[in-house]
């Protein structure tokens, strides 16, 4: 673990290189994450140098004081620049919440990505009003709803799912809430044609969380954007199919 000093708070993120001469490439975790949900995808690594961050709030990474909605994805959009920045990564992958976080960037922001990855996300990030009703009153009825089959995993392994929940009880309640809260108030539709960088929409076949149809909208709207799904998975593709994630990615970012 490597820590990068930013705007009074540090935050922590994994470097792996095997020797890759491709870009470097940052992922970037989604509500309630942090970043050993791309431990898998450090096998990459021999194409080219694999970062993952915690965002501000998970994982090692220091907190925020932050409303839910645009601040919070501003801050995460600091963390996720500076990291950037630190390890000269141009290619942004980002999973539900990090790919709000990836296209806040590419809109708002003054760095130009190489490319993008939006993986189990959406240029909106409508969230059930029961879920964020259990997020404020009855955390662990939120946890469970997660964890149910379709939802974060299809059809995962127990070690999976147990590393899900671990993260989310770790970062706690209040910032698991801002995560969500903040991808609720999420909405690009209408701006996507701004975006220069050539992107990947992927998705896992049964992700009821970011449906198909999320995906298919960000490769209609995004001038330069291909479209993929992951078998057999849910909203965690890249946990739960590393291979078929991977070699998705790799593909992509080859041409």
């Amino acid at each position: 673990m490597r820590t990068v000093s930013h705007h009074g708070r540090d935050t922590a993120y994994e470097y792996h290189d095997r020797g890759g001469d491709g870009a470097p490439t940052l992922c970037v975790h989604g509500s309630g994450g942090s970043r050993g949900v791309w431990k898998a995808q450090a096998r990459m690594a021999d194409e080219r140098p694999v970062v993952a961050l915690d965002l501000s709030g998970h994982g090692d990474s220091d907190d925020i004081d932050a409303d839910a909605g645009f601040s919070t994805l501003s801050a995460y959009a600091d963390d996720v620049l500076a990291v950037a920045e630190e390890t000269g990564s141009r290619v942004l992958v980002g999973n539900s919440l990090g790919g709000a976080v990836a296209l806040h960037i590419a809109l708002y922001r003054e760095f130009e990505p190489e490319a993008l990855v939006l993986a189990g996300t959406g240029a909106r990030l409508a969230v059930l009003e029961d879920l964020l009703a259990w997020l404020a009153e009855e955390f662990e009825r939120a946890v469970e709803f997660l964890h149910e089959p379709e939802h974060l995993f299809y059809d995962a392994d127990d070690e999976l799912v147990a590393l899900s929940r671990e993260s989310m009880e770790s970062c706690g309640r209040a910032v698991v809430e801002r995560d969500f809260k903040s991808c609720h108030a999420f909405d690009v539709r209408g701006e996507l044609d701004r975006i220069d960088a050539p992107a990947l929409a992927v998705y896992g076949e049964y992700d009821r969380l970011t449906p198909p149809q999320y995906h298919e909208y960000l490769a209609e709207e995004i001038p330069d954007c291909e479209l993929a799904t992951i078998d057999d998975a849910a909203h965690l593709a890249m946990l739960e199919r590393p291979e078929a994630f991977n070699d998705a990615v790799s593909r992509f970012l080859d041409r």
